[in-house]
């Protein structure tokens, strides 16, 4: 991908093809963004034609982030634009859903890799660069599934968790470097993920969805606020974990179980 002389704001996103990924680099787009988009599907190119008719450059990445290699793909990409990154949204991301022990090993692996893995090895890769200019703005997303265990999706939701507790580590680390680091907490969204990670037939599967637009509006809003988080969702999901908050962990666990507990 050839250096860019444009005037626009660089964004990387990740998982864009689909989602609250392709939502925030649509937003991202309607900002003045240009953007370097990525997926492990060939749909990602499809989205980056799409963006590009917004009057800001859109470049896609096919990239499967599970491996050593996808990542490092991105990076190149990514250094290889010749541009610095004005927001970096570390958004892709997968579930597997179904008791622990029933799961393949595989599919929970894959999750830790694409949830946990990636978003440290393109955190330490990419940066430093911003810290060096004093300058950017990093997204992590996260879930509402962070604030408790979660039964039934048990490593999604510790991923989550971890996401969350790194975001807000970062957060501090950086405060004084002119990067800030904003995690977002989406509720249930309407997206693909309950039908990828096996989870329609639950009760959160088949229950009220946000919209991923909406989603990805706040998300933007509080990242150039620089917020520290941001929990998208309904009042009905806000309360909820609002409650699970004052309650022990075996409580939380027995609350969540109640949403994502198969129901065949």
């Amino acid at each position: 991908m050839p250096a860019s002389t444009a005037p626009h704001p660089f964004a990387v996103v990740t998982g864009a093809s689909s989602g609250i990924g392709l939502a925030l680099a649509t937003t991202f787009a309607e900002h003045g963004f240009d953007l370097l988009v990525t997926a492990d599907d060939d749909g990602v190119s499809t989205v980056a034609a799409e963006l590009g008719r917004e009057g800001t450059t859109a470049h896609a990445v096919q990239a499967d982030l599970t491996t050593v290699e996808g990542v490092q793909t991105l990076v190149d990409a990514v250094r290889g634009a010749g541009r610095p990154v004005d927001a970096l949204a570390l958004n892709a991301g997968l579930g597997q859903g179904g008791a622990f022990l029933e799961t393949p090993l595989e599919g929970d692996l894959e999750v830790i890799a694409l949830d946990v893995v990636a978003p440290v090895r393109l955190t330490k890769a990419l940066v430093p660069a911003m810290v060096s200019r004093g300058e950017g703005r990093v997204l992590f997303t996260a879930s509402t599934a962070s604030l408790m265990p979660g039964p039934y999706y048990a490593t999604y939701a510790a991923s989550k968790a971890f996401v969350l507790s790194f975001s807000e580590a970062l957060r501090h680390e950086l405060k004084d470097s002119g990067v800030t680091v904003t995690a977002l907490l989406p509720g249930p969204t309407d997206t693909a993920f309950f039908e990828r990670s096996d989870m329609v037939e639950t009760r959160v599967g088949q229950g009220p969805k946000d919209d991923p637009a909406k989603v990805a509006a706040e998300a933007f809003d509080a990242l150039m606020k620089g917020r520290d988080k941001v929990e998208v969702g309904s009042l009905k999901v806000k309360s909820q974990t609002a409650a699970a908050a004052l309650l022990p962990d075996r409580a939380k666990a027995a609350m969540h179980a109640a949403f994502t507990k198969p129901t065949e």
